[in-house]
Parts: C-alpha cells; structure tokens; sequence
C-alpha cells in the first residue's frame, strides 16, 4: 500500500479530509475538449460544479468523469453514484467513472442535482477512497417566452395632460435564468400608441407623448411588447394591450344653443309659473359641466331663472304678474356661468356665454277689477233708508273694456241692510243702522262683465257704523241704598256712578238733584267732577215708623252734542241701626218691615213650623211601623201561582205557571155556586180528607166538587188546562194553611183553631193571634 493510499485511509478514519478523487467536467460549451478538476486533499474544499445543458438534443449524454488518483490498472476500482437523480437521470460507468445523463432536463423545474461518488476496491468490497459529495448544474436555454402578468391593463390621465406625463408601467418576466445570458433579460417596446404615447424600454413606464383632448377622443389602446435576449436575434416575445382613458378637466366653456330665443306668457299666469327654459351645452361632465344661469338687466324684476342641477337647464319662472294692456313684450339678457373653473385654462377665455330672450304677453280675457283691492266705508248711525253710504268702483281690464254689474254676495241679513246700484256701484241703506248693535259690518261686492258673466272678481267693503249721542245716561248698576236712623247731617250714605250706551272715549256725567227734588230737605247730591257723585244727608235722625223709604230723582246729564239728560230714581231705605250701616241686618229687616212683621212674630211662626214638620214624621213613622208584618218577608212567597215541575232536572225550561187570581175572584164563584162560606167548607174538606185514604167519600167529594166547579164556569181561568189532583198521602192534623182558593183576606179569617192543635203549634198560634190583634 503506497503512501497516498495509507494517507487516504488516516484521513477517513479521523474524518478530517476527503482523498484525493479527480473529476473530469465535460464542458456544455466544448463536448469535444473535456477538462479534468482535480481538487486538492484539504478540508472544506467543495468540488467544482459539474455542468450539462437542458433540453439537449441527444440522450444518454456524457457530462463527466470520476477518477480517483489510486485507479492505476483500471481493473481494481468500482465507481458508485449516489444523491439526487442517481440512477435514473444520471448514471455512471462503474468501471472507468464516466456519468451520463439520460434524458431532457428543464432548469425552470430543478435547476442542480447534488449527487455523493466513492470508489471501493472490486475485490475487498472496501472503499477506497471516502465519499465525496459534487453538484450538477442544469444551464439554462432560452426556451420561455416573456410573460405578462397583471393583465388586462387599465389606466387613466387627465386630458391636455403635458407631455412626459406618466400614464402606467407594464411588467413582464421570463421564466429563464437571469444570471445565465440574456435569456431573462427584457426589452419593451410599443407597436401601437404613437405618437401620443410612448414607453420606456427598459422600465416599462408608458408616458404621454403629446397633449390629448377628451373630448375629440377619449379613449385609446396601447399594444407593448416585451422581448427577452434584449431584443437580438432569436429572442422571445409577448405582448399587452393597455386601455388607456382621458379624464376630462373643465377646459370647455358653455355655449346657448341659439343666440336668440322666443317665448310666450299670458297675462292671467299667476306668480310662479314656468315661461320657458334654456339649455347652455358645455363639452366638459360630470362637475366641469355644472353652470349657473342669470339675468342681467331691468327685467330681472319681473322674471327670474333658477338652475336645474340635475339637467343643468335654465328654468325661467314669472317673478311678478303681466299686463298685455300695460306691456305686451320683454327681452332679458340671460347669461350661463361654469360654476367650477380650473385656473389653468382661465387663458383659454371666459367660461361663460350670454343669449337674448325676448317673451310675447298674450292677452286673455280678464275679470273686472276694482281699484281698490278693500273698501272702507263711515255712516252715522239712525241714518234713514236709502242714506249713502259709499261706491266701489271696477272696470273691465282689457282693451274692448265690457261694462260690469255690482251685486251684494255675503250674506242676506246684509241685503237687508244694505243695497248696491248694480250700474255705479252705488251703496246705500235699507233701514237706520244701531252702532249698538254693530258698529261693523263686512260686506263681499261682486263685480261681473255682462257679456261674459264667468269673468267676475270680489271685493271686501268694510262699513263703520259712527255714533251719534242718541242714549241717555244711567245709572252703572241698581244701588241698594240705606241710612241709619241716628245718621247725622253731613253723612255720606251712597256713592254712584254713571254709563252710557254710546261710544266716547271721553264720557263726562254730570250730577244733580231733579228740579222736583231740588227743595228736599233731607238728602242732597254732591258731583265729584269725575263721573262720580256722592249722596248725603242733610239732617240728623231718621224714624222708619214715620217713613220707611224715600225716593231721591238724580239728574244725569252726558257732553255729547247734543247733550241728553236722564232722570234715575236711587231709592233709599231707612234701617233700625246706629251710625254704620250692616247691610245684611238691614235688608233683612226691611223685608220683615215689608210684609208687617215683627222679628218676635217670625221667630213664632218658625217654631210652630219646625213643630208640625216633627209631628208628621212621627206620624209617618208610625203608620209604616202599623203596616209591618211578622210575616212580611214570608208573605211575600206566597205568590199567586201554582208551579208544575214535570221532571227533575229540567230547571225553568219544565216551571209552568198560572196566574189562580181569577179562580179566588167573588164575581165567579158566585155565578157558579152562590155560596158565603165556602172557603170554611173547603178548609173542613182538606181537614177530613187528611184524615183519611183517596178511597174515602169525603176525598172524592171534594174532587167532584172542584171537577165541578170547572166544568160549569167556562169564563174561570185557566180555559184550556189540565188540572191534576194527586193524593199525596195522609199529613198534619193542621191540614194545609195555604190561602189559596180562598175568597176571603187573612184579616177575615180566624185563627183561633190553632190553639187545638197542641204545644207544636203554640209558636205560630201566638204569631197568627197577634198578626189578627194588630190588624184590628
């Protein structure tokens, strides 16, 4: 064993660094001349790579050989390939090391292959050289085509955009190798665009190549291709179209359609109404082609514009009513205005554009009108019938100018009161007018055109009523006037005031005593200059024997013109007091005085009042105590009814009733069997019959009788009934004590049986007797 051999195996063992083994490269570039590496024994050291080419034509393909430096015969060593691809891909000649490759290799899917080679002895089956790890490189052929990714391209630039303006960038890759050749490395180029467009070659950044106007053409497609190899012969290529967009900017100015426009409005259009509408066209969209529309000179009074935002329209409306016989033609300045202006087109010109709108008034026929729109109106009040009161006045607006009728249309208590001249207009009164009963009246006056009575219009006339001074004074109120019997002289006993009827914001009354009063020597009136006066005595002492009440006749004069005067009476009572007058004391003491009674007679006939009031309730009381029964609650079940129940069960549906008034009535009884006492007999029946069985005599008599009874009296109710008399069975000794049949009151019987039929009975015996006692 020679000296590298014994170094190879030291250098295994301590793993510090791989033997010596050559590898000889078959270049991809020159398979003619293949080139051996032989790499130095030195730890760390890696192989230098080994190289074959994709998609190679020919396969199996030589790549390269391993030759290790201990192969001296050549018959010694066994070559082994190990890694990635071992066996199936790459192969190796284990007898003289030579790889091959045995079919197409894409780079784009792997792009190296790490394989591990080792060389062992043929006979010991013992390696000889460690294992060595190298690395296949795959070189890359232009074999992708450039691709863009990101389309459909879409961009978008503002028109008049200056030139050099970035539009968008396009991106394209290759699937190649780029750091292997030109095959990644792409050129851009544009086949359609120019001469608004261009592209940058290497970036892909389109850029506006001139300035473009939207609105001549907004819209253009760009193709740009993509050419790897940078565009030399051979290369690969792709191509993308981009959809580029102009945005408008406000560059256009609006223009009216028409320098002069005509419209109509009639002269009965009411305050609003739309005369016509202007349309200012303005390329731009969206908000560079909103405007504002006005308009300029005298006529803005009587027409207005407003804007339509939403159809950018000029809407011209009537500001102010029309008058063919006044104006029939106006012409108005209207001017549209961009309402968004960008400055850097202000050099382009005014955004802005002015028309001419001439409108025609057409006449239409019109109502009369009156020359004033309310008429007020004055007449004294008591004025007579046919007084004047005031003229309205309407004429006929348009040109031929049709006479107009008046009437009266508001109400006909106002025709009462009042009437027009249906050919002047003329008002006058029916009757005198009372400003105290109204002191306004509103009247409605229709004006209509005789020869079309469809044109009419109305007009409001206010009439006031003026007064006159035909109401005299009178007192405020009724005054209910006393004086003490000791007053003294000087006192004043009423104060009193005036009112009148008629309508003066400066009334002014004046008091006096009547002429007739004027020698009175017991009261005297004292005017106090402001609508007020006072009463006072005008002596010490009054006597009411002597004279209960005086009567005092006060001259009431007003400042009307003419001045009116009126008498009123104040009466005054004299009443038993001191000096202070108590009002309630003294009316009521005049009332006594009145009807001659003295205040100790009252407090009599009150007591015997209020005495007889008690004795009659306690008459009430006793007579409703009278008519109390012990039995009253008792009493009042027994109903005059015979109640039938068929079934049990049944409830009120089964429940017959009848009336058995009529069968106790005395008038039938006695046309059947004029009897006087058969209620005794029948009670001495029911006695017996209790007694004894159905089979007994004295049973069937009473049976008989009652059978009897029925049959001859057809006018006793029931008519038509069924009447059934069953045995019940022997009872009480009592016998029954029911009322019924019998013709005779509670009050006219006797009970004093009772008594014989043992203590039982004691209780009820006693009760009957006593019932019998307070009845009698």
């Amino acid at each position: 064993m020679n000296c590298s051999t014994i170094l190879c195996l030291m250098l295994t063992l301590v793993q510090l660094w791989p033997c010596s083994l050559s590898i000889q490269n078959h270049s991809a570039q020159n398979t003619d001349q293949p080139f051996t590496a032989v790499r130095r024994v030195k730890r760390g050291w890696v192989w230098e790579p080994l190289f074959v080419t994709e998609e190679q034509k020919m396969v199996p393909m030589y790549v390269g050989q391993l030759k290790s430096d201990l192969d001296k015969h050549g018959d010694d060593l066994k070559y082994i390939l190990t890694g990635e691809g071992a066996g199936s891909i790459f192969t190796i000649n284990e007898n003289d090391g030579k790889i091959y490759v045995r079919e197409k290799l894409d780079r784009e899917k792997k792009p190296f292959y790490i394989l591990r080679a080792q060389a062992i002895n043929k006979n010991t089956q013992l390696p000889v050289e460690p294992e060595s790890e190298f690395i296949i490189k795959v070189l890359d052929v232009n074999d992708h085509e450039p691709q863009f990714l990101d389309e459909p391209y879409v961009a978008t630039v503002p028109e008049m955009s200056p030139e050099g303006t970035s539009v968008t960038q396009v991106t394209a890759t290759d699937a190649d190798d780029p750091s292997y050749g030109n095959s990644a490395r792409l050129l851009y180029n544009l086949l359609q665009g120019p001469p608004y467009f261009s592209v940058e070659p290497k970036s892909g950044v389109i850029r506006m190549a001139a300035q473009m106007d939207r609105e001549t053409k907004d819209q253009y497609l760009v193709i740009i291709q993509a050419k790897d190899m940078v565009g030399q012969e051979g290369a690969l290529s792709a191509t993308a179209t981009v959809t580029i967009n102009l945005s408008d900017v406000n560059d256009n100015p609006p223009k009216f359609q028409q320098r002069l426009y005509y419209m109509n409005v009639s002269e009965e259009a009411p305050v609003g109404t739309t005369v016509g509408k202007l349309f200012a066209e303005d390329r731009d969209t969206g908000e560079n082609a909103a405007v504002s529309y006005f308009i300029e000179g005298d006529s803005s009074d009587v027409f207005d514009i407003i804007t339509n935002n939403e159809t950018q329209e000029g809407i011209i409306l009537l500001k102010k009513t029309v008058d063919y016989e006044s104006r029939r033609r106006y012409s108005i300045e209207a001017k549209v205005v961009n309402r968004y202006i960008d400055d850097r087109f202000l050099k382009e010109g005014p955004f802005e554009d002015k028309t001419i709108v001439k409108i025609n008034v057409k006449d239409v026929d019109e109502p009369p009108v009156f020359t004033l729109e309310n008429y007020v109106m004055e007449i004294p009040e008591g004025a007579v019938s046919g007084s004047l009161v005031g003229i309205v006045t309407a004429r006929d607006p348009d040109n031929d100018d049709c006479p107009v009728r008046y009437s009266i249309v508001q109400g006909m208590h106002l025709k009462r009161l009042f009437s027009i001249n249906e050919h002047n207009g003329t008002i006058t009164t029916t009757k005198p007018l009372d400003r105290e009963i109204a002191s306004w009246h509103n009247i409605t006056v229709k004006a209509t055109e005789t020869r079309n009575p469809k044109k009419k219009s109305e007009a409001k006339v206010y009439i006031q009523v003026l007064d006159v001074n035909d109401h005299a004074p009178e007192f405020a109120k009724y005054y209910e006037t006393f004086v003490c019997e000791n007053a003294i002289s000087g006192q004043l006993i009423q104060s009193i005031s005036a009112v009148d009827q008629d309508d003066s914001a400066d009334h002014r009354f004046h008091f006096s005593l009547a002429q007739e009063a004027t020698n009175n020597s017991h009261f005297t009136v004292k005017d106090n200059q402001d609508n007020t006066a006072g009463i006072f005595t005008a002596k010490s002492g009054f006597r009411r024997q002597e004279q209960f009440s005086f009567y005092l006749p006060i001259l009431i004069l007003d400042n009307g013109t003419p001045p009116l005067t009126s008498t009123n009476t104040l009466t005054i009572t004299v009443c038993d007091c001191d000096i202070e007058v108590n009002t309630f004391y003294c009316r009521y003491g005049a009332f006594l005085y009145a009807i001659g009674l003295s205040t100790e007679a009252l407090v009599a006939i009150l007591a015997c009042i209020l005495i007889l009031l008690v004795f009659c309730l306690v008459f009430v009381a006793i007579k409703q105590q009278r008519k109390k029964s012990p039995f009253s609650e008792k009493m009042e079940e027994f109903r005059e009814n015979i109640v039938r129940y068929d079934d049990e069960g049944g409830g009120e549906e089964d429940t017959e009733a009848f009336d058995i008034s009529a069968l106790r009535t005395r008038t039938v009884m006695r046309t059947h069997k004029p009897r006087k006492k058969v209620t005794t007999e029948i009670h001495s029946l029911y006695r017996q019959s209790l007694q004894v069985g159905p089979d007994s005599a004295i049973f069937r008599q009473f049976i008989s009788e009652k059978l009897e009874e029925a049959n001859t009296d057809p006018n006793a109710p029931p008519y038509d009934s069924l009447q059934t008399y069953v045995f019940e069975g022997t009872g009480s000794l009592a016998g029954s004590l029911s009322s019924l049949g019998s013709n005779i009151s509670d009050a006219d019987q006797s009970y004093d049986y009772l008594t014989d039929w043992g203590p039982q009975f004691k209780k009820l015996a006693g009760m009957y007797t006593s019932h019998r006692s307070v009845r009698d």
